[in-house]
């Protein structure tokens, strides 16, 4: 992207604050209705998944994965709460991110404090430690020793990043406090306390659901066989759409110095353009360039927003699936040329002058 490309998009936004500002406030009766329309049909899901259980290992399966769906629509309330952005009520708001966590198993105050640490820098490369996929430059790639390197391309595979990456980021690294910054000693505590809190109730569920043959070996067998399932297919499907959304190309990274908060918006972020069903159990999370813009917008506005500002879609990377999937193969940033890269294209960008 140019000067001039960016000097032109800041001009034709310029008034991107006042036009955000009518959709940035949360309504009660709105976020209720996500209660209700999320996390009822979520607990009705594991309910006829226990009830089924019995009946056919295949078909619990099956239903498990459609709780997944859903889960991954609780976890954007979860989201919302921590951007204080689904009540117009902060304590109502930590309330909800709090219970929504149990069914996530996403630590509510840990997440939301890295989360929010994302948005504040996100695009700058300065800062790519806290809330982001770690990404190098093609300088920064090129100084690397052999083995760093290895490691790097390892890292950055797609097998680790889509398929051992979820796993981990679920069950290890939301359970250990890894940010030892100063200042994150509440949060710290919290994530432990939160894992406390999960044991508790996960054995509590295991409890109910070996009630019927009061026998705990089959209800905790029942629950991991429902559960896990549920929360692999969450966490594989979020870490997708966060991480394509930040990937892609034409794309915008710049060192703080130079950093815009616009052009991280509207081009650090993409516009993923998506079937209703999806933008349903993903929150509107397509709309990835507006929540970057103004994160106070709650995930039930922003269709709305995107529909009455036809603006906002007029810079963005629009995204569909099927394009989508080659940005899991883009892993470095070419600072000279201000794009992302595959591994493959480094040969020829060392063959020029």
């Amino acid at each position: 992207m140019t000067k001039e490309h960016e000097e032109i998009i800041i001009q034709d936004l310029k008034d991107w604050k006042r036009l955000i500002k009518p959709y940035a406030s949360p309504e009660t009766k709105l976020a209720w209705k996500q209660i209700f329309n999320t996390i009822l049909p979520f607990i009705g899901i594991f309910v006829l998944a226990a009830i089924v259980y019995d009946y056919s290992l295949i078909a619990t399966l099956l239903i498990s994965i459609i709780g997944g769906l859903f889960l991954t629509r609780v976890f954007i309330i979860q989201h919302d709460c921590g951007h204080q952005a689904f009540f117009p009520d902060r304590k109502k708001n930590d309330r909800t991110g709090f219970l929504t966590s149990f069914l996530t198993c996403i630590p509510y105050k840990y997440w939301a404090r890295s989360h929010n640490h994302h948005h504040a820098h996100q695009g700058q490369l300065d800062t790519r430690t806290i809330g982001d996929v770690n990404l190098l430059t093609v300088r920064e790639y090129e100084l690397l020793s052999k083995f760093e390197k290895f490691k790097y391309r390892i890292y950055r595979s797609v097998p680790v990043m889509f398929i051992i990456g979820p796993a981990y980021y679920i069950f290890i690294h939301n359970r250990i406090p890894f940010i030892t910054l100063k200042g994150w000693d509440k949060e710290r505590k919290m994530l432990l306390l939160t894992n406390v809190y999960l044991v508790l109730f996960f054995v509590v569920l295991g409890l109910v659901l070996c009630l019927p043959h009061f026998d705990l070996l089959y209800g905790f067998k029942k629950l991991a066989f429902i559960y896990v399932p549920i929360l692999l297919t969450f966490v594989f499907t979020a870490i997708w759409f966060f991480y394509v959304q930040h990937q892609h190309d034409p794309n915008y990274k710049a060192w703080k110095k130079d950093w815009e908060y616009l052009l991280a918006a509207i081009k650090g972020s993409s516009y993923y353009k998506l079937p209703a069903i999806l933008n349903f159990f993903t929150g509107n999370i397509g709309y990835h360039h507006l929540h970057h813009l103004a994160p106070k917008i709650p995930f039930y506005k922003l269709h709305k927003c995107s529909h009455e500002n036809p603006v906002f879609q007029k810079h963005v990377s629009e995204i569909t699936f099927w394009s989508s999937l080659k940005y899991a193969f883009y892993t470095l940033w070419d600072e000279e040329n201000n794009r992302m890269i595959k591994f493959s294209q480094l040969k020829e960008i060392r063959v020029k002058p």
